[in-house]
């Protein structure tokens, strides 16, 4: 998978259900990217943006529902939009919180479904959009084991959808399939994810996987076309842009927050993916969204 493509690491823990953002915004640049997660991203007002997912790429009209799988490559960039007043609800929820047992079940069969499609990312039909939006926008405001069923009252709705359409093509572009294509890297991936936020040194991932250092990165090169140093700190860099965005914690808590014991050295590698230092990303960005865990 190319460099130019961010791998993300959404501030959901292994404890939430799900976590939701609630803004309004008057562009969209952050970049082409993937994760884990599911995510339902619902968009409101914002004719012309440009939506990129998997192979596919389009302008979206004024309403716009889209349901991504895990580990595809996704975006959503301003292009034509002229709109000063975007509004945008994005919902990211783990892959495993439903377990394939329960998806097993005769009454969860059309949501099993709903996620299997969900590879090639799924664009629902304005009629849809129409009788689902006031749901979506509602679920902001519930908490607990309220939040959770109406969650699970959305995804049913869509799994019964008319005149959806499938978005990226035969092609599979799910991370899994480049990347976890052995037990030592999915052992990896999952330890970078949990790790992220704290120094990781070369030696104690080669050891995670009982390998030499220079033999783990070859390795790990081969596998994924970057050294491990670079791989780990996009996980750390996506996580970070985030936080710049939606949250007013200050550069130095996002830096130690992602793994940087440096804030000099934050500065430098955050300029050199982004083309911006993280004050201008945080200022090019403008108001900070509301993020709410569940």
């Amino acid at each position: 998978m190319s460099r130019s493509i961010l791998k993300e690491a959404p501030p959901l823990t292994k404890s939430d259900c799900f976590s939701l953002f609630a803004r309004y915004k008057t562009e969209f640049d952050f970049p082409l990217h993937f994760h884990e997660e599911y995510e339902l991203n619902f968009i409101e007002n914002a004719k012309g943006v440009k939506r990129v997912v998997g192979d596919s790429m389009e302008e979206i009209d004024d309403l716009e529902l889209v349901l991504v799988g895990p580990n595809i490559p996704h975006a959503w960039f301003t292009h034509k939009c002229q709109s000063d007043k975007i509004f945008e609800v994005t919902i990211q929820f783990h892959r495993d919180l439903f377990h394939e047992t329960l998806l097993k079940r005769t009454q969860l069969s059309s949501i099993r479904e709903l996620f299997e499609h969900s590879i090639k990312g799924i664009l629902f039909s304005k009629e849809t959009i129409q009788q689902i939006a006031p749901r979506i926008k509602a679920l902001e405001h519930k908490t607990g084991f309220d939040s959770m069923i109406e969650l699970m009252i959305i995804l049913n709705e869509l799994s019964a959808a008319k005149d959806s359409r499938y978005l990226s093509g035969e092609k599979i572009y799910n991370a899994d399939y480049i990347y976890m294509d052995s037990v030592r890297m999915e052992k990896l991936i999952e330890f970078m994810n949990a790790n992220f936020n704290r120094p990781v040194r070369l030696a104690e991932a080669a050891t995670l996987v009982n390998m030499a250092e220079t033999a783990f990165s070859r390795f790990f090169k081969t596998k994924t076309g970057v050294n491990f140093v670079d791989f780990l700190n996009d996980i750390r860099l996506g996580h970070a842009a985030r936080l710049l965005i939606d949250t007013k914690d200050s550069i130095a808590e996002v830096a130690a927050a992602c793994g940087f014991t440096n804030i000099s050295n934050f500065n430098r590698t955050f300029k050199r993916q982004k083309g911006l230092t993280p004050k201008d990303f945080r200022h090019k960005h403008g108001n900070v969204g509301e993020r709410l865990i569940f």
